[in-house]
């Protein structure tokens, strides 16, 4: 039985791992994209924070009450380089305990990416799975030792249990490891021009003129210090101290510790410029569109917190794309009927599946044409090639679409004519999209029929109802992500004012 030591890519100057997987690897010479490895740590320590009411861990100020030495956890749960599992922590049950549960014997062979190092409890269940690697973001861990650290105690529940984890996992066959890989040249550039330029910006630009690069740079710089807090260490000596206690005293010594930080410093970046693409500002969110408001479709969606959340998570998939002109992402999500089977911090909503536009497993980036729509020979376009994300999404789900219960897919853009009838076919609820190309033709695609799509409900990027006037809340044109909402005085003025309204973070 081998013994693992823990190992970070970057920091030893290891060559990054391939990311063989569900489609081709490498677009040479084409804009920068993330690899798999970061695509999975993102997603982790995104689903580190998903809504949730029914988990706090914060410290009461009220009642002086101490805050939590458990830290909430997000997992992504990866089989043959396919995401089969999106996971946080509830208020019983943590992120490694969920996937026991949730995967069972199907978690043998998979790959685990947690935002925080697991606690004994967790490792042992994940590690006893037949897991092949756990990769875990190298902050404070599950099992948090920042408090110790701080108040200079003596050794506690967290240092007992970092001396645990370690010889688990010295004794697995499993891969515990942190695994960060160098960002592609001018990666946090390209993801903060294709920010400034997505459809949801966009549509707010379209209808403010008022706003400004700077209002996205205010609200992106609020988004940069809050993860900052959460994700990263402030204090290097205090950061260094903290990896020796939970056994990577490797990596405290330069240039690896350096690179370490600075590595985490630019993923905690292009989380922050992605979800800054997707503002809680100016009354926008995903409203049902106004040929819907009067018809039969199921009109009960999702609060504004979840629905921005999901659909970052499709803006980040949207980076691993392999159209170097438009990269889109999708992620379906389910929600059950029943609240008894509940244990994920995720609640009633389960992951089915997610993708991004790339050419045909197995095939070459060079392979296939990958001009864009302004070359005059339609033989050399790449429109008849490009896997969809919303087909990707579909073929790689990992559960089946149950009819009684409500699907959602939440798309970066608006579906084409090609995949409208998919997402239908495939009995989704609803779809959550930008729609500033409906009713458009582009060369070879075009956006005619998710305009006329009838029996599913349409949600999307706009300016809610209430904010064009006084609007009753018994007004169904004032419901959007399954609340009513009445524009108040003071939002009148802070729109006059032409204020950032900066709201509460998912």
């Amino acid at each position: 039985m081998r013994r693992n030591q823990d190992t970070a890519e970057t920091c030893h100057g290891e060559q990054p791992q391939s990311s063989t997987g569900t489609q081709t690897d490498s677009m040479q010479g084409q804009v920068p994209r993330l690899s798999k490895v970061n695509l999975f740590t993102l997603l982790s320590l995104w689903m580190e924070i998903f809504p949730s009411a029914d988990h706090d861990m914060t410290h009461d100020h009220d009642t002086g009450k101490r805050k939590s030495q458990v830290k909430k956890t997000g997992l992504v749960v990866v089989a043959n380089m396919k995401i089969i599992g999106l996971h946080c922590s509830s208020k019983e049950l943590h992120a490694g305990q969920i996937a026991v549960i949730k995967h069972g014997s199907r978690l043998k062979d998979c790959d685990a990416y947690f935002s925080r190092k697991p606690c004994s409890a967790c490792l042992k269940m994940i590690v006893n799975g037949g897991v092949n690697r756990i990769s875990y973001w190298p902050g404070d861990p599950e099992m948090s030792l920042q408090q110790e650290i701080t108040n200079h105690s003596n050794p506690g529940d967290a240092q007992l249990d970092a001396k645990a984890v370690e010889r688990l996992k010295s004794n697995s066959r499993a891969h515990v490891c942190v695994l960060l890989q160098p960002l592609a040249c001018s990666m946090v550039q390209f993801v903060e021009e294709t920010s400034l330029k997505c459809d949801f910006i966009q549509k707010i630009e379209m209808k403010h003129p008022d706003f400004t690069t700077n209002v996205f740079y205010e609200y992106r710089q609020e988004r940069i210090k809050e993860y900052e807090t959460l994700f990263l260490i402030s204090s290097e000596e205090m950061h260094k101290e903290m990896l020796r206690m939970m056994g990577l005293k490797n990596l405290c010594e330069n240039p690896y510790f350096i690179n370490l930080r600075q590595n985490m410093k630019e993923l905690v970046l292009i989380l922050a410029t992605v979800a800054s693409s997707v503002p809680s500002c100016y009354d926008f969110g995903f409203y049902l569109s106004e040929s819907q408001l009067t018809s039969d479709v199921n009109h009960q969606s999702l609060t504004p917190e979840i629905t921005q959340h999901c659909m970052i998570q499709a803006r980040l998939l949207a980076y691993r794309a392999e159209d170097h002109k438009i990269g889109v992402g999708a992620v379906i999500w389910a929600e059950r009927k029943s609240s008894t089977v509940d244990c994920d911090g995720t609640g009633t909503m389960y992951f089915l599946g997610c993708g991004y536009n790339a050419f045909p497993v197995g095939s070459e980036y060079a392979d296939f044409p990958h001009m864009d729509d302004k070359q005059k020979d339609r033989e050399i376009r790449k429109f008849r090639y490009i896997i969809h994300a919303e087909q990707n999404a579909l073929t790689f789900r990992c559960h089946d679409i149950k009819p009684e219960e409500k699907s959602m897919i939440f798309v970066t853009k608006c579906p084409c004519d090609e995949c409208v009838p998919l997402i239908r076919g495939a009995g989704i609820k609803q779809i959550y999209a930008g729609d500033i190309d409906i009713g458009k033709k582009k060369a070879d695609i075009s956006y005619m029929k998710f305009g006329e799509l009838k029996g599913v409900g349409k949600y999307t990027w706009q300016q809610n109802l209430c904010s064009a006037g006084d609007v009753e809340q018994s007004d169904p044109r004032a419901r959007g992500n399954g609340m009513l909402k009445k524009k108040s005085i003071d939002e009148d003025h802070n729109h006059q004012c032409k204020k950032l309204h900066i709201g509460k973070s998912s």
